[in-house]
C-alpha cells in the first residue's frame, strides 16, 4: 500500500479521539514491513511510535501527526475534517524513505499520537513509562492551512497557537413555584452577570501585543416547566490566550470572580475543565531549520498566532522544537467545515520537507 492509497483508507474510516483503535491497526499494518528498529503500540492510548536509527551515534528527532477525526454534522459522525489523514499518510511517506535508507547519524522517531482534537492525547504520551524509550532532542509538526497558497510554509517564532480550555460553570440555588420565586434563589441574575463579565476579558487581558479573551458557547438555565422557577444554571466557556501565563492569570481572575458574584446572589459555584491546551511555543532555532529545508518552497511569517489550539504545545514546552503550517490552497473550505479534504498533492513535498528537517537538525547536532 502507497502512503497515498494509505490516506484515502484513514478518510474512509475516521474515528473520534479516544476511540482510533482501527486507525492504529491500518498504522501498524503499514510499518510492520518496514522494519522500524523501535516500534511502540498502545502509547498513551491508541498511539504508535516507529524509530529509524540509532540514538546513541546522534541526536533523537520526533515527528509527530494525528489519529483522530473530528465529530461533523448534528449526530457527531467521526470525519476526517482537519486533515490528519492526510498528516499520517505525510508521515508514513517519510517512514518509506527512511525504511529505504536509514539515517547516517542520529535517529528519527515518527509518533502517531491519539486525542489531539480533545487535548488529552499528548499529555497521555507524555506520561506513558515508555515514552522515556524515546526522549526527543527536537520536536516537530506540522498542520495543513485552508486559506494560504498550496506548499506555502508557515513558520513563527515564539507562540505559534494559542493556550485554550474549557470552563463549565454550574451554579446551584434553589428551585421554588413560579407563582413564588421568591421563596427559591434563581441563578438567572447571577447567569446573566456572568456571561457579561466573560465577554469583557478582552478588554481586561488582550492587548496589540498578545490575543487574550472568552467566548460563551452555550448556558442552560432551569427546564422547560412553567411551574418552577429555576434552581440551577450551567454556563460554558471558552478561553483564550497567546501565552500559558496569561491563561494562568485568566482562570484565576474568572474563578475569583463566580465565586464573587455567586456569594452576592447565595448560590453555590462549581468550576470544571475540560479540553485544555498549552499554547504552542516554538523554539526560534527550530523555526530556522525549517526556513533552511524549505529549499524552493515559500516561506512566509505568521503575523501573530493562530487562534486554535493544538496539544503539541506539551512537547515544545519540555523539548525544542516547532509546529509549523502548510498551505492547503487559498480557496480551500476551512478547517472542520464538512467540504473540507486533505489535498494528495501535499503528501509528497510535504514528505520531503520533513526528511531535510530531520537531516539539517541531525547534521546541527
Amino acid at each position: 500500500m502507497t502512503p497515498l492509497e494509505l490516506r484515502h483508507v484513514l478518510h474512509r474510516h475516521p474515528e473520534l479521539s479516544g476511540a482510533e483503535h482501527g486507525t492504529a491497526h491500518h498504522i501498524a499494518a503499514f510499518f510492520a514491513p518496514l522494519r522500524p528498529d523501535l516500534s511502540l503500540t498502545e502509547l498513551g492510548g491508541a498511539g504508535l511510535a516507529f524509530a529509524f536509527g540509532e540514538a546513541t551515534h546522534g541526536p533523537t528527532v520526533l515527528l509527530r501527526c494525528e489519529l483522530d477525526a473530528v465529530p461533523v454534522g448534528a449526530q457527531g459522525a467521526a470525519a476526517h475534517r482537519c486533515g490528519h489523514d492526510g498528516h499520517m499518510a505525510i508521515l508514513a511517506a517519510v517512514g518509506s524513505a527512511l525504511a529505504d535508507q536509514r539515517t547516517r547519524r542520529g535517529r528519527v522517531v515518527l509518533l502517531y499520537q491519539g486525542a489531539e482534537e480533545t487535548g488529552a492525547g499528548a499529555a497521555a504520551v507524555l506520561a506513558d513509562p515508555r515514552f522515556a524509550q524515546i526522549s526527543p532532542d527536537w520536536v516537530f509538526a506540522l498542520h495543513n492551512l485552508p486559506g494560504y497558497p498550496l506548499g506555502t510554509i508557515v513558520v513563527r517564532p515564539g507562540a505559534f497557537t494559542c493556550a485554550s480550555r474549557g470552563m463549565v460553570l454550574a451554579l446551584t440555588g434553589k428551585a421554588a413555584h413560579a407563582a413564588q420565586p421568591e421563596t427559591g434563589r434563581s441563578p438567572a441574575g447571577a447567569m446573566c452577570r456572568l456571561i457579561g463579565e466573560f465577554e469583557k476579558l478582552a478588554a481586561r487581558f488582550g492587548s496589540d501585543d498578545e490575543i487574550a479573551f472568552a467566548t460563551v458557547v452555550g448556558a442552560r438555565l432551569g427546564e422547560r416547566a412553567f411551574g418552577t422557577a429555576p434552581g440551577d444554571a450551567q454556563v460554558y466557556v471558552t478561553l483564550r490566550s497567546a501565552t500559558d501565563a496569561t491563561m494562568t492569570r485568566m482562570v484565576r481572575h474568572c474563578e475569583e470572580m463566580v465565586a464573587r458574584v455567586a456569594r452576592d446572589a447565595g448560590l453555590t459555584p462549581t468550576i470544571g475543565y475540560e479540553d485544555v491546551f498549552e499554547a504552542t511555543t516554538n523554539a526560534p532555532a527550530a523555526v530556522a531549520c525549517i526556513r533552511r529545508a524549505a529549499d524552493s518552497l515559500p516561506v512566509v511569517g505568521a503575523a501573530e498566532p493562530f487562534r486554535w489550539s493544538e496539544d503539541f504545545g506539551r512537547f515544545t514546552a519540555r523539548t525544542s522544537g516547532a509546529l509549523f503550517g502548510l498551505g492547503a490552497g487559498e480557496h480551500a473550505a476551512a478547517l472542520h467545515d464538512p467540504a473540507y479534504a486533505f489535498p494528495d498533492e501535499l503528501l509528497d513535498p510535504a514528505a520531503r520537507l520533513l526528511l531535510r528537517i530531520v537531516a539539517d537538525s541531525v547534521a546541527r547536532g
